[in-house]
């Protein structure tokens, strides 16, 4: 399993437009993807228009080859781009370790 992190900046006072269209794009575009597993997205607390969306994938090239070359990746884009301050920061994760 590979974790995918993106570091999201939106523009001020967009919360709650941007919280409906994560979950939308990811309902309608992510959630079918090849190798898609869960997500979840977090909204800073004492920075109110940065968040932190994890996209759980089964391989890397899940994400990297499978989703970013398809022409989903431009239906995602379309739906949440917009809110974007800036481009979003993406990392990938391997799992170390985990509590139970």
């Amino acid at each position: 399993m590979i974790l995918e992190v993106a570091d999201i900046r939106i523009h001020p006072g967009q919360q709650a437009a941007f919280e409906e269209a994560i979950e939308r794009g990811v309902s309608s575009v992510i959630a079918s993807a090849k190798g898609f597993l869960g997500y979840s997205v977090n909204r800073g607390i004492e920075s109110s228009e940065r968040y932190i969306l994890q996209i759980r994938w089964a391989t890397l090239e899940n994400h990297t080859v499978d989703f970013r070359e398809s022409a989903e990746f431009a239906n995602w884009r379309a739906i949440v781009g917009p809110f974007f301050a800036g481009p979003p920061v993406v990392e990938h994760f391997s799992l170390v370790s985990q509590s139970k």
